[in-house]
């Protein structure tokens, strides 16, 4: 297990809740006010202040980020903020995250999985922890943690190839796994008895924060590389 890396079990980047967002930015009636105001009036603002670079699409983009519970793939952002299509969403995309860095704002649009949310920057995770408790409702024991690491750089594998490089049976680790959303079943390995594959979800990278498997750290390194789990 010694080659393994295990990663950091909270998140660096966390979900902005219309709560939180508000704690960050003002009053939720101040927010929404200013996001209904005219584009005439965005416009003439002086150069460089803020509200000159937000369109009324790139509010609306904004404020469906803002509610959304799960990342959004850029396509059902434009059709939900009534855009043209997905490359105009991740052109405003782009333009609010110009405007955040410009300004100092305690979040980003960042990808995550298949889709995007609107994310709260990683110095700001003790703080925003306190709040919503994440941290012990993603706190999982060194056993889980290194089940996981496994499953996450060597997938798709059988139980009985996680239980070879732990040494340990893992049938109730992978079952918790699973239970949280991390761990689910990939198929069935052609051998004697066709035993399940298991893989990460989707959740596993939301949890994390990663927008694919290659961002795992020392992912060139550690991950089973393409050919060699198709000969396996």
């Amino acid at each position: 297990m010694s080659e393994f890396v295990s990663f950091d079990p909270t998140p660096t980047w966390g979900p902005v809740c219309p709560r939180s967002a508000s704690a960050a930015a003002g009053d939720d009636r101040t927010r929404i006010a200013w996001l209904r105001r005219p584009t005439s009036e965005l416009e003439a603002s002086p150069r460089g202040k803020l509200p000159r670079e937000r369109s009324q699409k790139a509010a609306r983009l904004e404020a469906i980020l803002l509610i959304a519970d799960a990342p959004m793939p850029p396509r059902k952002i434009a059709t939900l903020a009534g855009l043209a299509d997905a490359t105009e969403a991740r052109t405003l995309m782009n333009r609010l995250n110009q405007i955040y860095d410009e300004s100092g704002t305690p979040f980003r649009v960042e990808r995550v999985a298949a889709g995007y949310r609107l994310l709260t920057r990683p110095e700001y995770s003790l703080w925003l922890g306190k709040v919503h408790q994440r941290e012990a409702e993603l706190k999982l024991t060194p056993t889980a943690m290194e089940t996981l690491t496994i499953i996450a750089y060597r997938q798709p594998l059988t139980r009985a190839d996680v239980e070879a490089i732990r040494g340990v049976q893992c049938s109730e680790m992978i079952k918790q796994l699973m239970d949280r959303g991390l761990v689910r079943i990939g198929g069935e390995e052609d051998s004697l008895g066709r035993p399940f594959l298991y893989e990460t979800t989707r959740g596993f990278l939301e949890t994390f924060g990663l927008r694919d498997l290659s961002e795992l750290p020392y992912a060139e390194r550690l991950r089973k590389p393409v050919a060699s789990r198709a000969a396996a």
